[in-house]
């Protein structure tokens, strides 16, 4: 599992005084950077050097998040596949779980514009990080 922790700024609430939804992309997002250093380990975005692309992300809001206290970002890794694997987040805040979501990430090539099998060293290295079932 990776954790992030974020604070909320005072842009991210709106007119009810709750975190955003279109705040939490950004923020699963952020939290995902570990993972990315896995691949790259400087993150380098050039396309010669970086190796993943998004096929599908997800969110599911079950809590409120407000301004005035930390958020805990969790993320694991829920399914290895032979060229994407899947991750799965939780936005915690105060000891709730408030939101939950996933994204789909392809290994990829962008020069050639092909997904690309998952190479076997990397997937030993997502393999640290899987959900345990058992413990949801």
């Amino acid at each position: 599992m990776f954790t992030t922790t974020v604070s909320p700024r005072f842009g991210d609430i709106d007119g009810l005084g709750h975190i955003n939804n279109t705040v939490l992309a950004i923020w699963f997002e952020l939290a995902r950077n570990p993972l990315f250093r896995i691949f790259n380990p400087n993150l380098d975005i050039s396309f010669q050097h970086w190796p993943l692309i998004m096929a599908h992300t997800d969110y599911d809001f079950v809590g409120e998040l407000f301004l005035s206290y930390d958020v805990e970002i969790r993320t694991f890794i829920s399914h290895i596949g032979t060229k994407s694997f899947t991750l799965f987040h939780q936005a915690w805040q105060q000891g709730r779980l408030c939101v939950t979501g996933k994204a789909v990430l392809v290994h990829y090539d962008f020069i050639k514009k092909q997904s690309t099998p998952l190479p076997e060293d990397k997937k030993l290295l997502l393999a640290e990080h899987l959900l345990d079932p058992a413990k949801g």
